[in-house]
Parts: structure tokens; sequence; C-alpha cells
């Protein structure tokens, strides 16, 4: 009976858990990872620190997606 009170609780948690990281874009890393082990298994998975120069290394080269 206890755990039928915190269902909503316990979702809502999980969804504020989902948002953040998808705002601080820890999932994307998480997603880079899973995409990256399925096309190169026998490769090593980039770090994150090395993901995030990559990503930086990409959007400077591609600069049409940013305003500026």
């Amino acid at each position: 009976m206890r755990a039928v009170r915190w269902a909503p609780v316990l979702r809502a948690v999980r969804g504020l858990r989902w948002y953040l990281r998808e705002l601080t874009g820890e999932a994307e890393y998480d997603r880079h990872c899973e995409r990256h082990r399925r096309r190169h298994p026998h490769a090593p998975v980039p770090t994150r620190r090395e993901y995030q120069l990559l990503r930086t290394r990409h959007q400077e080269e591609h600069a049409s997606s940013r305003c500026c």
C-alpha cells in the first residue's frame, strides 16, 4: 500500500532526473557511447572529456549551426 502512495513522487523524481540529464548533456554523451559501441565494437569508447573536445571542434568547424 505504501508503494502506491510514493508512485507519483517517484515518477516526478524520475522525470526531473531525465530533464536534468538532457539539459546538462549527460544523456547525449551516453547516447554517443551506445552508438560508438554499436558501430565500432573493437574501438575504445572516448572519455567524456575527449567527447566534449570532439563536439566543440565540430561546432567550431560547422559555424552555420550558430547565429554569430
